[in-house]
């Protein structure tokens, strides 16, 4: 008896420092939401809103294109820049990852092995040849010089290789048998099987992308050519005092994120379950 009321106190305890814990996590995230539709004067003084507006999203959509802080322009540049860096890192390394776990060539450990070692190099130490590279390619203020050091993820490779190693070879051996080509199997019977790791991938990738910072700040002068979190700082900088529609533009920056996660959350969560076992 002793025992089992020491695990359910013990039990109780965890749940309320879980509970406390995640209070805390998430208390930043509803601040920065009623932050945004809040009338300006109560932002610092009051937890909960006396009155809701949306006059900072007004704010956004309005005013700051005549600031030349075009901020509806740099949404969807994110979108733009995060869908097609996320479509070519599933792509790239669903291909990569294949032959590199199926087919039997020369060299194929050697270049996994590469591939391994080069993500142990934090990404900071390859941001000046990057730059020297786009500069000379004269890519400098275009989306290109955004997009073009992202379309492979030898992460992504990684996760790929792993995946399809633990698919029997049946599957391919059947696919050849119906006259399936290489690219067809890969497209119609790998990725299905590994829709998890695919979704993982792309989830992480796409978030990468969203909220990559440094270097969109370092190749991207243009404001119309800007994506969102470079231009909420560079509005942040000059015009810190406009809080509100600073908290409207990083909700608008959020949301993306979490219609994407609820989108493929149950391949996702299947992914984390199947790498936990």
């Amino acid at each position: 008896m002793k025992t089992r009321k020491k695990i359910k106190v013990g039990t109780v305890l965890l749940y309320i420092i879980m509970f406390v814990l995640s209070i805390i996590w998430i208390y930043p995230y509803v601040w920065l939401f009623l932050a945004s539709v809040k009338p300006s004067e109560e932002i610092f003084t009051r937890f909960w809103p006396t009155r809701l507006t949306l006059e900072h999203y007004r704010f956004i959509f309005e005013t700051a294109t005549r600031m030349e802080r075009p901020f509806i322009r740099a949404l969807f540049n994110s979108i733009f820049i995060a869908f097609t860096i996320t479509f070519s890192v599933v792509f790239t390394s669903a291909f990569i990852g294949y032959a590199l776990s199926r087919l039997r060539y020369k060299g194929r450990n050697a270049v996994f092995n590469f591939i391994i070692f080069q993500m142990l190099f934090p990404g900071f130490m390859f941001i000046v040849p990057l730059f020297v590279l786009i500069k000379n390619l004269g890519l400098l203020n275009t989306y290109s010089a955004v997009i073009l050091p992202s379309l492979i993820s030898a992460w992504g490779v990684f996760m790929f290789a792993q995946s399809y190693k633990a698919i029997p070879q049946d599957y391919i051996e059947a696919a050849k048998m119906d006259g399936a080509s290489t690219f067809w199997i890969i497209l119609r019977v790998m990725l299905p099987l590994t829709r998890s790791t695919a979704s993982i991938v792309g989830l992480f990738t796409f978030i990468g992308a969203w909220d990559n910072f440094m270097w969109p700040l370092i190749v991207m002068k243009d404001y119309n050519k800007m994506p969102l979190a470079v231009l909420l700082a560079s509005f942040n900088h000059e015009y810190g005092s406009y809080v509100g529609p600073l908290m409207a533009g990083a909700v608008i920056q959020t949301i993306p994120m979490v219609f994407i996660f609820l989108a493929f959350r149950k391949y996702f969560l299947q992914g984390i379950s199947m790498s936990l076992k």
